[in-house]
């Protein structure tokens, strides 16, 4: 019984075996359908960008059968399903000429199922992205103007469902208007005239890949010396003033180039360039790996006001090279563009970075200290006078960023926005005085960067981490409960924010009546009368109720966003009777009696407020050491020349950590005298020297006046002077001793002498 149930069983397997092995045979043998067999290949026509309309077609090698091909819907950097659907116009697919039917998915508005024909072996496809006149985000309308443009190729590309788009090649070419010049990270194959194609990438590199084109496109090599890879500066705009960059805003994106590697210690980019669109109104950047999309009005860079506003702009999206797309978070870190991305982790992706690139706005030149001052106690006062902090954790605004992000300014203090950033330079400020403190001075944020986001140098690359990656680091750094401090702040539902890293760093958040510069000039460039503060509402310079802080007296009184303010004590409203009434309130008991539009209807609305204008700034806490001032120190090397009798004398450089103090200011130098064979290494906080080498020996040295010092070497004595540019920082000192002829050092960037 047993012999034969097995001979039985034998020969059905036998059968099964042949069976599955002819469907296997036939399953290799036999395309698969749909398949893409090649590189794609895109061809954009920008000749009628004035029009904001882009001509697109796609060359796309499948097989016969059925295919999917989607268009990009989640952005990287913008975090959101914000790609631009609806802009695609005159949509068709044909091969050989003949139309291939379509249909788009019926769930899924960004996926077309097509049905490859027999014997087809490629597919055209062509469509139009069109813009609106809506001059928001990155839309094409907010891209294009009668002589420039950024191109962003995530809108104008489609790509094979299912097949990760670091895996799938294309390759584009782009055709620009006549006399247009370009800008961008992408590597060029040819170009014959107007028409450039660029060498094969992933479908990842090129939408990772903007470019910036225009008539006037102004290029500006802002490589560092001793720095192997190219740095450039490319700027397009409609009026050559706008071009016209101040020499010393160069030397500070210069400076910026050297400070990010002075801080992470390495690069995982081949090369670097600044894409500066510059016109219209718009603020706003989107990081790339080797490149940056940034936007910023037409006299962004030119204007001093414009640079106090938004100064830290390229040095945040720079700083996203290393914090967002070489170390990503896991959420974000999506194999295509069409799977939604989870941003609970963007208090690090944002917040970080927000952090950053502030400190090297300051760190470079490109803010004073003052500015960075400004702008911290601005976010501390926002964020301190924050109504939705009562019902909305931090942790929430970063899960809900997509629903977050062009949300309507109007009851945003209620509501909250994408607190995750101003609220990450807090939380990030604070992490850096807890590594500092508990260090006794030794480590700093700086080096987190290094170990988390530094290590080797290397072409672009992503490494995805998770909450607790960044847990693990810190406490390479130093041992501290960061799982706690991170949890209490992401999750607190405290009316106030939490201010330590300020008052850790020796300062404190007040507030006066006379508005800061930063005030002043978002009063002037961004019409925002800011009353906040005072009387609890954002208004526009023509009187137009922006946001209400509930529990303020202008909530009590009944006012709203979208209400307009027309009258202030019997006088036509303008910012300066606003400011006179709310002088004379308080001395007086009179309240504001103000006259109020509210769509149709005229109101009056009556305010009690006494307390003046009030604005808010940082005050230095003298019973703690200005840490703050060390965190804002720079980190490149600062480098002198010595000259004597107008002619190089010698010439040295300061690497590596100063002797002492750890907190420093102005610079950390050396100079050197091959003719007394003696080499001096200064060490200068606020502007006095307070150590300073002097071959093996260390000397303290005490300063005799503020603008230089007495000291003593052992061969004689030597007097030293700062001489000190518009806005207090030292260029240049003036040595003279009783040893050698009087020599002056000039303070350079690595290398290359300040202008």
């Amino acid at each position: 019984m047993i012999e034969k149930n097995s001979k039985i069983a034998w020969k059905l397997n036998f059968h099964l075996l042949r069976q599955v092995a002819v469907i296997f045979l036939a399953f290799i043998c036999v395309p698969k359908t749909g398949a893409v067999s090649g590189p794609l290949k895109l061809s954009v026509d920008a000749r009628q960008v004035a029009r904001r309309i882009l001509h697109v077609t796609m060359t796309v090698p499948t097989a016969p059968g059925p295919i999917t091909l989607v268009y990009p819907k989640w952005i990287p950097g913008q975090h959101s399903p914000v790609g631009p659907i609806n802009d695609v116009v005159g949509l068709k697919f044909t091969s050989g000429g003949t139309a291939v039917p379509w249909q788009r998915d019926d769930v899924d508005m960004y996926a077309f199922h097509l049905q490859v024909p027999l014997g087809v072996r490629e597919v055209e496809a062509e469509f139009y992205l069109t813009g609106t006149s809506d001059e928001s985000g990155y839309l094409l309308g907010n891209s294009s103007a009668q002589q420039q443009m950024m191109l962003d190729w995530d809108q104008v590309v489609l790509y094979p469902l299912g097949v990760p788009t670091d895996a799938q090649t294309i390759q584009a070419q782009l055709t620009l208007p006549a006399a247009w010049k370009f800008g961008t990270a992408l590597a060029v194959d040819s170009q014959e005239g107007q028409v450039i194609t660029f060498r094969p990438v992933s479908v990842t590199m090129l939408v990772d890949s903007p470019l910036l084109a225009g008539a006037r496109l102004r290029e500006i090599d802002i490589t560092p010396p001793g720095e192997t890879r190219i740095h450039k500066l490319d700027l397009a705009a409609e009026s050559a003033a706008a071009l016209d960059i101040p020499e010393d805003v160069i030397a500070s994106y210069r400076r910026l180039v050297a400070e990010t590697g002075a801080l992470f210690k390495a690069r995982h980019y081949e090369h670097y360039n600044f894409l500066v669109w510059l016109h219209g109104t718009y603020q706003d950047g989107l990081e790339h790996h080797q490149s940056s999309d940034n936007r910023l009005p037409e006299m962004g860079l030119a204007d001093a006001q414009w640079r106090r506003i938004q100064g830290d702009l390229l040095a945040h999206e720079m700083v996203h090279s290393w914090n967002g797309k070489y170390r990503r978070p896991a959420g974000l870190a999506t194999p295509n563009y069409q799977e939604p991305m989870k941003g609970d982790l963007l208090w690090v992706y944002e917040g970080l970075t927000n952090y950053l690139g502030q400190v090297l706005a300051a760190r470079s030149g490109l803010w004073t200290p003052d500015d960075y001052r400004d702008r911290l106690a601005l976010i501390a006062a926002e964020l301190d006078n924050r109504p939705g902090r009562s019902w909305r954790p931090l942790q929430d605004t970063a899960v809900s960023a997509p629903i977050l992000y062009g949300s309507s300014p109007e009851w945003e203090a209620w509501r909250r926005s994408t607190d995750f950033y101003g609220e990450g330079s807090l939380l990030w400020l604070e992490v850096d005085t807890i590594i500092r403190t508990q260090s006794k001075g030794t480590k700093t944020l700086d080096d987190f960067c290094r170990v988390f986001e530094g290590g080797e140098s290397s072409p672009p690359v992503m490494i995805p981490y998770t909450f607790d990656d960044i847990v693990t680091a810190l406490n390479s750094v130093v041992p501290y409960d960061w799982r706690g401090l991170f949890h209490a702040r992401l999750t607190s539902l405290s009316p106030h924010a939490a201010l330590d890293g300020i008052y850790t760093a020796g300062w404190r958040l007040t507030y006066t009546d006379t508005p800061s510069e930063l005030n002043n000039a978002m009063e002037a460039k961004l019409d925002s009368l800011d009353m906040r503060f005072s009387t609890g509402m954002l208004l526009g310079i023509s009187g137009k109720i922006v946001d209400v802080l509930p529990g303020t007296p202008s909530d009590i009184a009944g006012l709203a966003p979208g209400m307009s303010l027309i009258a202030v004590n019997g006088r036509r409203f303008s910012p300066q009777v606003l400011r006179d009434a709310l002088k004379r309130g308080k001395d007086t008991p009179a309240d504001l009696d103000l006259i109020i539009t509210n769509q149709d209807d005229f109101l009056t609305v009556r305010v009690e407020y006494h307390a003046g204008e009030r604005y808010p700034h940082l005050e230095r806490d003298g019973s703690k050491p200005d840490m703050l001032s060390s965190i804002l120190a720079p980190l490149a090397a600062v480098r002198f020349e010595a000259w004597e009798g107008g002619a190089p004398v010698t010439y040295t450089a300061a690497n590596g950590t100063p002797p002492s103090p750890a907190a420093l200011k102005d610079y950390i130098g050396s100079y050197s005298n091959d003719e007394l064979n003696s080499k001096w290494i200064l060490v200068v906080q606020n502007g006095k020297l307070i150590r300073q080498q002097w071959m093996a020996e260390d000397q303290e040295l005490e300063p005799a006046f503020p603008d230089g010092f007495i000291g003593d070497l052992s061969e004689g004595q030597f007097l030293m002077h700062f001489n000190r540019d518009r806005i207090g920082r030292v260029t240049s000192l003036d040595l003279a001793t009783d040893m050698v002829r009087p020599m002056r050092f000039v303070k350079t960037e690595n290398g290359s002498a300040a202008k």
